[in-house]
């Protein structure tokens, strides 16, 4: 079985409410429910919240898959790390070892249902263990004075330079066993899941929710 986790809790100290403040006509947290509701490799969605208002507007989607996890007032700090909350959600869970668990993150509207499904392939056909998003950035770093990761006297042409693959934290996937053994969302041999650049957006100040507005308007609305 597959089974999808949303963190979303109440506090929120950039944008008040954020999971549930309008995007593009919906609340931020229902573009993600409705991609995991439409993906046909997902069984069940869970919502992990301390908030009734949460807890209300979600349960008002009417998706067939998606179940409310009320989290402990220990998990929704400002310090629980989405480990916390994952590990927590699992021990009060009777899912089987060998369950998949896609932790997915609401502030990362710009996913799509067939990225879930991809990525679950991609993740089966590779034999293994578990699976990141990134996207590739063709950007030229420095630290200290130094370049990392380019020679600077001989400067690539962009389209001769690989760039780096960036983490986006849109979603991960792993099994039950795995993530209890670990204690974390990551382990085993990682495959890597290649995304859109413009899907690299992760909301969580007011200049990223104006962004993340144009780039749905642009891409997702238009799909």
């Amino acid at each position: 079985m597959n089974i999808a986790l949303i963190p979303a809790r109440c506090g929120s100290k950039s944008i008040k409410f954020k999971n549930i403040k309008d995007l593009c006509g919906k609340p931020l947290i229902y573009w993600n429910l409705i991609a995991l509701e439409e993906s046909s490799i997902i069984d069940e969605v869970y919502v992990a919240t301390d908030c009734e208002e949460i807890k209300k507007v979600v349960e008002s989607f009417n998706l067939s898959k998606v179940k409310i996890y009320l989290r402990t007032e220990e998990s929704a700090t400002d310090t629980a790390s989405s480990e916390f909350i994952l590990l927590e959600f699992l021990k009060q869970s009777n899912f089987k070892e060998k369950d998949y668990i896609f932790l997915v993150q609401a502030t990362a509207p710009l996913t799509y249902s067939y990225d879930f499904t991809n990525a679950f392939n991609q993740l089966k056909k590779e034999k293994k263990d578990s699976l990141l998003t990134c996207v590739r950035e063709k950007i030229f770093i420095w630290e200290d004075g130094k370049a990392i990761n380019y020679n600077y006297k001989n400067r690539p042409r962009r389209q001769d330079f690989d760039g780096l693959l960036v983490e986006t934290g849109a979603f991960y996937i792993n099994t039950v066993k795995n993530i209890i053994e670990n204690k974390n969302r990551l382990s085993g041999n990682i495959s890597i899941y290649e995304m859109s650049s413009y899907q690299n957006i992760d909301i969580d100040e007011e200049d990223d929710w104006l962004i993340a507005t144009k780039l749905m308007k642009k891409y997702k609305l238009q799909a």
